[in-house]
């Protein structure tokens, strides 16, 4: 081989880290407790703010789950000044930005400007963040709005999927929900709304981060005008039950009839994020599928081909987290990717990373790390983590040589602590009736739920029920909903036939002949094989019936399954 064909197959070696250049950032308390650090940049004509409160979806009340995102969408549709009409008109005059919006653990309100308008948009930034009046007409729309969206997200597996890992491995601990429900949505009020913001939205829980074209003196007299009589008040704080400690390896299927792909989550305790294995942890995560590098990837993708794409997730929060692996893959095929990720779980803990995984790894975290603050908004949201997680001061100094000090055998110890093959939670998403034999070889215990997260028992192909189908066959008015918010007619006929059921769709998307059906009673799944504007795809369709009511989805190839609600017609019955 030539010099010149070795050189062309071999990848050239990474550059040297080169310093990162940070604008310095200076803190202030003002007298009420809100804390205002300013990080001038004038670079570029720009200015980015985040008023951020240490009050997070974890902090709502138990019985009104979902307040805060509604809450923090709420907080731009009207203050005691402006309506939300007012409020959108300016941010669009100033070519600015305002939002907010919450995670778990934190609460964000947020603006961008050019540097001109910074004192504009602070001003309507502190506006909607300290005066929010709730209209009741906005709450009853984002009501409505929040149960479709709602709908939306339940017929998406890895929504799913999600929800029941959140419930299986955080027990009582808040971070157990991960969306509101219809009764919650209904008994949230406007009175209980002003209620939450009085309570979380108090000056001594609260940073505001400026970073941009600014001069700290003259920001820092705005600030006190226009956030200095802000009052504070008792800090709702983070005492939360324990998540429960697992012992042994367990399964949990959301049985979705008729899936073609079976969403795979295998989850343990992870750890918080001020946890001194953050780092260890983050490159043991890198090397084994942090990205389509990583070990998972490269195993159940390239070599074996049963996924589009492996990965392993670190969810670090503030005081819990947990480890995962995951991938969506071909149903017939989820038992045999179970054996390749517990192969996997058990070689990262087993066998020392080489030197080339680690320093590959390196090379990826150092190299990606600047990337995150090249702007000023990259910068900004990487403050606002240091504070709301309470990191060292010097973080973002630091990071690369943190990552550069890990060793082999520290993250081979943390594999062994944190990746626990025989206590994981396998969490899958799809046909109950075709992956429950295999996942059997790789739990002790299996559990059942349907889509709505009720517990039921092991899916079975019954054998054909005329009276079942009886009940079922007829004509079906549905209501499909689309991502954009509108609502498409259609109408499912279902014929009770000698070996099971038939039928077809009708509706402004396109018609479809029903190729095969199940009902057990309760759930009814089938495979349809629609002609739309001349081409012929398959979709999956499943539902829920109950008092010839019917709550379901459509999921066509490559696309969003699109959630339905339907009802039987009184009349016209094709039994």
């Amino acid at each position: 081989m030539s010099r010149q064909e070795d050189f062309l197959k071999q990848p050239p070696p990474p550059l040297p880290s080169r310093p990162i250049k940070l604008p310095a950032a200076n803190e202030t308390t003002l007298s009420n407790g809100l804390v205002v650090v300013v990080a001038e940049d004038s670079r570029l004509p720009l200015v980015s703010y985040r008023l951020a409160l240490r009050t997070g979806d974890a902090h709502d009340p138990a019985e009104l789950p979902g307040l805060m995102d509604m809450l923090t969408g709420l907080l731009t549709e009207g203050t005691e000044s402006r309506t939300s009409r007012e409020i959108a008109d300016e941010v669009a005059r100033l070519g600015a930005t305002l939002q907010a919006g919450a995670n778990s653990d934190y609460t964000t309100v947020a603006a961008s400007s050019l540097a001109t308008f910074s004192d504009n948009i602070l001003e309507l930034m502190a506006d909607v963040a300290l005066r929010p009046v709730f209209p009741r007409n906005e709450v009853e729309l984002a009501k409505q709005n929040t149960k479709e969206s709602l709908k939306q997200q339940r017929a998406q597996p890895s929504f799913l999927a999600s929800e029941m890992v959140a419930r299986v491995m955080f027990g009582a601990h808040p971070y157990h929900v991960t969306a509101p429900t219809p009764e919650s949505i209904d008994a949230t009020t406007r009175e209980r709304l002003v209620e939450f913001h009085h309570a979380a939205f108090v000056s001594n829980n609260a940073v505001l981060l400026i970073a941009g074209d600014v001069q700290q003196e003259s920001i820092l007299q705005q600030v006190e005008s226009l956030f200095g009589n802000w009052q504070p008040g008792d800090l709702l704080g983070d005492d939360f039950p324990a998540p429960p400690q697992r012992t042994s390896r367990s399964a949990y299927i959301v049985d979705r009839p008729g899936s073609a792909q079976a969403n795979i989550v295998i989850a343990n305790k992870g750890i918080t994020r001020t946890s001194p294995d953050y780092f260890p942890l983050l490159l043991m995560h890198t090397v084994l599928g942090a990205n389509a590098s990583s070990r998972l990837f490269m195993n159940l993708r390239e070599e074996k081909g049963y996924t589009y794409g492996a990965y392993s997730s670190l969810d670090a929060r503030r005081t819990a987290g947990t480890f995962r692996a995951t991938a969506e893959v071909r149903t017939p095929v989820t038992g045999d990717s179970l054996k390749e990720f517990f192969y996997e779980l058990n070689r990262i803990r087993n066998e020392p990373v080489s030197e080339k995984e680690i320093a590959d790894a390196k090379s990826y975290l150092t190299g990606v790390f600047p990337l995150r603050l090249e702007t000023q908004e990259g910068l900004v949201d990487q403050l606002v983590q240091i504070k709301m997680f309470d990191l060292p001061e010097d973080y973002l100094e630091i990071y690369r040589n943190r990552i550069q000090e890990v060793t082999i055998p520290q993250v081979q110890e943390v594999a062994r602590k944190y990746v626990g093959p025989d206590e994981a939670a396998i969490v899958i998403v799809g046909d109950g009736v075709q992956i429950a034999d295999q996942v059997k070889p790789y739990a002790g215990e299996i559990e059942f739920y349907n889509t709505a997260g009720k517990k039921k028992g092991k899916p079975t192909v019954a054998p054909h029920s005329p009276e079942a189908a009886a009940a079922l066959a007829g004509n079906w008015s549905l209501l499909i909903e689309t991502p954009l918010g509108q609502s498409i007619p259609a109408t499912l006929v279902l014929r009770n036939i000698e070996k099971g059921l038939s039928g077809k769709v009708t509706s402004e998307m396109g018609n479809g002949e029903l190729l095969s059906a199940t009902f057990d009673g309760e759930s009814f799944a089938g495979t349809i094989l629609f002609d739309i504007a001349g081409h012929t795809m398959d979709a999956q369709i499943e539902g829920e019936v109950a008092n010839e009511q019917m709550d379901g989805s459509i999921s066509l190839q490559n696309a969003p399954a699109l959630p339905f609600t339907g009802s039987k017609d009184a009349t016209g019955s094709d039994g």
